[in-house]
């Protein structure tokens, strides 16, 4: 039985493959194994797509300056997406809260001028 250099080199990931696990793999992990890696290139893809079409829009923004308060707000995201994600659904929490409040307020008061008046 003779060995090409792509078997042998196959050969030579498999055992690594077995070192680092301290056992030898069956098909069915190995495949479920490969199938996870497919998943997570996938996902990296898709995030590398989706960061270069903000990039290109922060571009766009940067180009028109109305929407530069747009291209402030990607750039930022750009930079650092988990703190302006935390930021914005804070600010969107706050917003709501506020807004709630307000509504009742104004409700409150149109309320008490009906009784004032009538």
């Amino acid at each position: 039985m003779t060995f090409t250099p792509s078997r042998a080199l196959q050969l030579e990931l498999e055992l690594d493959e077995a070192r680092r696990h301290g056992r030898w793999l069956s098909d069915e992990e190995r495949a479920a194994r490969q199938l996870e890696l497919t998943r997570q290139q996938a996902a990296l893809e898709q995030q590398r797509l989706h960061r270069r079409k903000l990039v290109v829009l922060t571009v766009v923004a940067l180009l028109v300056p109305p929407l530069w308060p747009l291209a402030l707000a990607l750039t930022l995201y750009l930079l650092f997406p988990i703190t302006t994600r935390r930021l914005a659904l804070a600010t969107g929490t706050s917003l709501l809260v506020l807004g709630g409040l307000a509504a009742v307020l104004i409700t409150a008061l149109v309320v008490g001028l009906l009784m004032l008046l009538f």
